[in-house]
């Protein structure tokens, strides 16, 4: 029977989320970043300014993947999963180094990150490779290809960036259990996992410090850091210390704009805006949870399920880590960290799932 395209209602609700979040996250990063940019570029708003501009530039990515048919988008997949490859390569290379972290590459005056492409990259290919297998996707042998499929890009980039790295392998989890029928062989990948990374800890020598520092942070000069994410934290209280009032910001939270903004968030406008920020996580987590539920084939429910999770696990690891739960991994807080690179690719990640509740191909 012939397929025919129909263009569904878009997500309101959806986007609405991601607006309330990018204002936020400028809102609050104007609150966070002022010192350190008066400080080192003599401009307060200077992280404003640039994250600003790179979410306009994220909106018209939005605004034009969401009126793209995501089956079109999906044909490009291997060729973009490749494209991610050949760039993670060139960081070992020629990739630019920030705080001891080379992990960009640059292009004239502009820098960007290749971990955030190759996010969405293998959300488009791991969807593609699945939705188009003509076999079941129940064998042992399914979950091995498709999980040996993502360790050319896992290696790369947990090279220089662990944190990209487990999230990929995430996403990977994620994507095989929504494909999956049975719920027993993920025992054996998340023992795999786990072993996989215990392997990539023992690789260096300063990923093994960090676990040292994260079970007694106060005995290591780096725990600082950590120490005072969570004087902040608790110097909060429950409505805080007010928008702007932050003092752990002063130079006692190192680039307090980045990994650890939540903390000053905490430190700001207390329990109650933390959780408040939260629950904007959990709506749009929500909506991209009905968008994989209610695509009209697999290749969108996965692909709403792979951006779901990516949102998930970030934002889970990145509090985890604010409030010292689990070793510090250098992750970003979606939307709200300073980063002009993440901040496009989740609004092209957006516009992409807003693009799963508008088109469907209907027998």
């Amino acid at each position: 029977m012939k397929k025919v395209q129909k263009e569904g209602k878009e997500d309101e609700l959806l986007i609405l989320f991601v607006a309330i979040l990018t204002l936020a996250g400028l809102f609050f990063l104007y609150s966070t970043g002022t010192y350190n940019g008066k400080v080192k570029f003599g401009d307060a708003g200077y992280y404003l300014k640039k994250q600003l501009f790179a979410s306009v530039l994220g909106m018209i990515a939005f605004w034009v993947m969401a009126r793209i048919d995501y089956h079109r988008v999906a044909a490009f997949a291997t060729v973009l999963y490749l494209c991610s490859i050949a760039l993670s390569t060139a960081v070992l290379f020629v990739g630019r180094s920030y705080n001891g972290s080379k992990r960009w590459l640059a292009l004239g005056p502009l820098s960007f990150q290749p971990a955030e492409f190759a996010k969405a990259a293998v959300i488009l290919f791991l969807s593609f490779r699945i939705s188009n297998r003509k076999k079941k996707t129940d064998s042992l042998w399914f979950m091995l290809r498709t999980m040996a499929a993502l360790l050319p890009i896992v290696g790369l980039v947990g090279t220089n960036n662990l944190s990209t790295a487990i999230i990929i392998l995430g996403i990977g989890v994620i994507l095989i259990f929504v494909a999956h029928p049975r719920y027993l062989p993920f025992l054996g990948i998340g023992a795999a996992g786990i072993g996989f990374v215990a392997i990539f800890l023992s690789m260096e020598s300063y990923r093994l410090e960090r676990l040292a520092i994260w079970r007694d942070p106060e005995k290591y000069e780096k725990g600082f850091q950590t120490i005072q994410g969570l004087y902040a934290i608790g110097s909060g209280g429950i409505f805080g210390r007010g928008m702007g009032n932050s003092l752990q910001k002063l130079g006692f939270v190192p680039e307090a704009q980045n990994d650890m903004i939540f903390s000053i968030i905490c430190e700001e406008t207390g329990l109650f805006g933390a959780i408040l920020v939260i629950l904007l996580f959990g709506g749009l987590i929500w909506r991209l949870m009905v968008a994989a539920v209610r695509a009209e084939d697999l290749l969108g429910e996965l692909i709403g399920a792979g951006i779901m999770g990516h949102i998930a696990l970030q934002v889970i690891l990145n509090i985890a880590v604010v409030t010292n739960t689990i070793p510090n991994t250098g992750i970003t807080l979606p939307f709200i960290s300073y980063g002009g690179t993440s901040v496009l690719f989740l609004m092209g990640e957006m516009g992409l799932a807003l693009s799963v509740t508008r088109y469907s191909r209907a027998a």
